[in-house]
């Protein structure tokens, strides 16, 4: 079993450094070589169509997918959690490598899985790994996989799941969570049962998200207003909790550009009801700067683009964090919605130390001039 899952995570990490040459990454692909060059590989462009309950599925003529959840909840006593699940999908080979009539034991995907369970100090992460071939995911057969009708995403027995049984009804306006792990025989995970409250948000230019000057960018679409309850086991001990989660759905072939180096994301519930994504990649504006972007989602679900004229983000304070310098707090404008925020990590250690590492947790969020809450939310950083 050992042996097995080294060769796949050093087929992991061939991938993440630009599958289609094998050759080692360029230091300036970005993060995790998310900015290699992809040939062969679908892109994502602004007249990308949508098509729904499909695109709920995978998308393998793309290199790179994920399915990514972050959830803000509380126990019973009021103390708050924080929740990921996460999938993962990696293509290894371009379409046109792909064998016309493949094996059953062809495999041109990989897939990876993180699920995370947070409060106060205590931090639990687990990964696993699978692989599948292109052909229709069947949850009878394959370790991981998708199904987009009915929605169903999985790896082992971690898995998202669709509780709509009306073909009419968007298919993840009610969603079942599962994730279970073991950390020093104590064991931590959920059951959670999501209800959205709201519409689906394409973000960007029609669902096209633009990721640098350059004009890479992504096919991004969120649930954002999923009202959450169930169960969490954190060190064996369960509890109760209600709140609110947010479901990211992307694809794409070359996400960053080759100068940026990772990205600080936010999506922030505020209090009144608004929905607030933004992201700052680290390099690839046209100044030769950060590249900034976001929406502005009112509680009805229309939602308004916003490029780096129409947004502020910068930080004011950094931590140690696993031997890195990360920003912990940060200010976050949105001068035509009038929207002023600090934005807070109230615990700093939420590493996540997976095969690809990153930044992965809770923050408050706070008027700027009067320090009143205005919100919760996560913060995702990479490349540090």
């Amino acid at each position: 079993m050992r042996r097995a899952l080294s060769w796949l995570l050093v087929l992991l990490m061939a991938l993440l450094a630009g599958c289609e040459d094998h050759t080692p990454r360029d230091p300036g692909a970005g993060f995790a070589g998310l900015g290699a060059k992809a040939g062969g590989f679908r892109q994502a462009t602004p007249d990308t169509p949508l098509r729904f309950p499909e695109d709920h599925g995978p998308h393998p003529h793309y290199r790179l997918e994920w399915w990514y959840l972050t959830a803000n909840l509380e126990d019973e006593s009021g103390e708050p959690l924080g929740v990921q699940w996460t999938l993962f999908r990696q293509a290894q080979l371009p379409p046109a490598a792909r064998p016309e009539t493949p094996s059953p034991w062809a495999v041109d995907q990989l897939w990876m899985a993180h699920m995370a369970v947070s409060q106060g100090a205590t931090h639990r992460v687990a990964e696993r790994f699978a692989r599948s071939g292109s052909r229709e995911s069947d949850p009878e057969r394959d370790q991981a996989g998708v199904t987009a009708a009915p929605f169903r995403a999985w790896l082992d027995d971690w898995r998202m799941t669709s509780r709509v049984s009306d073909p009419d009804r968007n298919a993840l306006s009610r969603l079942e969570v599962v994730a279970t792990a073991e950390r020093d025989g104590a064991s931590f995970g959920y059951r959670l049962a999501l209800e959205a409250d709201g519409p689906l948000v394409l973000h960007g230019e029609k669902g096209f998200s633009q990721k640098s000057a350059d004009g890479q960018g992504s096919i991004y679409v969120s649930q954002p207003f999923y009202r959450v309850s169930g169960e969490v086991t954190l060190d064996g001990e369960p509890r109760r909790v209600t709140g609110r989660a947010w479901l990211d759905r992307e694809w794409s072939s070359q996400l960053l550009g080759p100068a940026q180096a990772g990205w600080d994301w936010f999506s922030l519930h505020l209090a009144d009801g608004h929905k607030l994504m933004a992201f700052r990649l680290r390099g690839g504006s046209q100044k030769g700067g950060n590249y900034l972007s976001g929406s502005w989602i009112i509680p009805e679900g229309e939602t308004t683009p916003l490029d780096d004229d129409r947004l502020v983000l910068e930080p004011l304070a950094t931590a140690s964090v696993a031997g890195r310098e990360l920003p912990i707090r940060w200010h976050l404008e949105v001068p035509s919605q009038g929207i002023d925020l600090e934005i807070v990590a109230p615990h700093t250690e939420r590493w996540m130390d997976t095969s690809v590492a990153y930044w992965e947790g809770e923050v408050n969020v706070f008027d700027h001039a009067s320090g009143a809450p205005r919100g919760r939310g996560y913060l995702e950083m990479t490349g540090y």
